[in-house]
């Protein structure tokens, strides 16, 4: 089951992205989710195994800027979450398949996705997908 996910569906997404975030409370991410949704620049998808979900993911309509692209809007993956005992079933693929429908249906020509540096499993997850790196950098910042 791989369905666009909307208003009914935030506590399912709200519990799901504090697997993915576990510093961030339920209640926080519902509202915030809800509050993306409402805003319209950005969808969710949920996929689940045997009526229960055990996925979601996160795209949206970037504007700005976006690292190695050349057109505006871009889609953007801005996140994807799988719980450990399902993962390895092509569920991840299956969403971001979604996100890029989604996003070309906005009129976009390109999709992009991030990564921390340190992060090797997410890497490897966007290399099997076929993204290809744009840049790496370091931000940084300072108090004044």
């Amino acid at each position: 089951m791989l369905q666009l996910a909307g208003p009914k569906d935030l506590d399912q997404l709200a519990e799901l992205a504090a697997l993915m975030w576990p510093h961030h409370e339920v209640c926080a991410l519902r509202a915030e989710i809800a509050s993306l949704i409402a805003q319209g620049q950005s969808q969710f998808f949920l996929i689940g195994a045997m009526g229960s979900p055990v996925g979601f993911a996160q795209c949206s309509l970037r504007h700005d800027y976006v690292e190695g692209t050349s057109t505006s809007p871009v889609g953007y993956l801005e996140g994807i979450f799988v719980k450990p005992t399902a993962r390895h079933r092509g569920y991840a693929k299956a969403l971001v398949a979604s996100c890029e429908a989604w996003a070309k249906a906005q009129g976009c020509a390109e999709f992009a996705s991030d990564c921390p540096l340190d992060h090797l499993t997410s890497l490897r997850f966007h290399q099997a997908l076929h993204f290809t790196e744009a840049n790496r950098i370091i931000c940084f910042t300072k108090a004044l």
